[in-house]
């Protein structure tokens, strides 16, 4: 464990100087509106506080980090933003658009997107198809279109398998749209995940441990990835991680979560290099 501890005061130094550009870019506007906005959100199960008055600003184009020990809130909190729980008080924002409680697909079409620790692909589908079903809510045509085949369903189809080999080629997936979603290698699959993701045209994307699973190497091009995402797509993106290489390598600024409470926010560098967050992974 002093190893870990170690690693996170060394990589804490690079990050303040990589991430001063990325910053820059995502808030230098300091009037802007946030691209999220969370104020005192909180929820309750059987009595017990599982996230409890969190609060958190991330502006436009931010790459941010959410951390915290096994059990801290975290997945909880993502849960509240996407709309699979309704919180019990607090206001979430998006571009300064009141989306507390909106139903998940509502929440969707608003302009959050997610990834799932366990990654969660239609895996009997094809990779290209994958991508299409994030499609659907913005190329539609009705149930009788459909079944009649009528020449607006063949538009709306080439619309769409257009759009989803573009960003297949993005991800260097395109020449395995045929394959099953099942076949591709592990970090693949991560990739798909997030083409999909990306497929329904966010604003801010939430990716819960997207290096779970994955060996170094994966990791190392997880990491460049998620660069990539944030500069080709202009886009907002907010990750829980426990790979501490992963986060103090690519995310700019970070809100400790503990026992469901914020228990620091700031800088990458400052935050992993505090006394309290030590104490809270390490149990210190």
């Amino acid at each position: 464990m002093a190893a870990d501890n170690k690693s996170v005061k060394m990589t804490g130094g690079a990050v303040k100087n990589g991430a001063s550009s990325g910053q820059a870019a995502g808030t230098k506007d300091s009037g802007a509106v946030p691209t999220l906005e969370v104020k005192n959100l909180s929820i309750s199960f059987g009595g017990l506080k599982a996230v409890d008055g969190f609060n958190v600003v991330i502006g436009k184009g931010q790459l941010y980090g959410l951390i915290g020990p096994n059990g801290a809130g975290k997945t909880t909190v993502f849960n509240l933003l996407t709309g699979v729980y309704k919180p019990d008080t607090g206001t979430i924002l998006l571009d300064g658009k009141n989306i507390t409680g909106k139903k998940t697909i509502e929440i969707n079409q608003e302009g959050i997107a997610r990834t799932f620790q366990n990654i969660r692909l239609f895996k009997e589908l094809s990779v290209l198809d994958n991508v299409k079903v994030g499609l659907h809510n913005h190329h539609k045509y009705s149930t009788l279109e459909g079944i009649l085949r009528l020449p607006s369903f063949y538009k709306v189809e080439k619309e769409m398998n257009e759009r989803a080999m573009e960003l297949l080629s993005v991800f260097d997936l395109d020449k395995e749209c045929d394959y099953k979603a099942s076949n591709l290698p592990y970090g693949k699959q991560r990739k798909l995940e997030i083409a999909r993701a990306l497929a329904t045209d966010p604003k801010l994307l939430l990716l819960d441990e997207p290096a779970a699973g994955m060996n170094p190497n994966e990791t190392a091009e997880l990491m460049e990835t998620i660069r990539f995402v944030r500069e080709k797509f202009n886009m907002t993106i907010l990750l829980i991680e426990h790979d501490m290489k992963l986060v103090a390598g690519i995310c700019e600024r970070l809100t400790v979560l503990n026992f469901g409470q914020v228990l620091t926010q700031g800088e990458t560098s400052e935050v992993l290099n505090d006394r309290r967050v030590i104490t809270a992974y390490l149990g210190e």
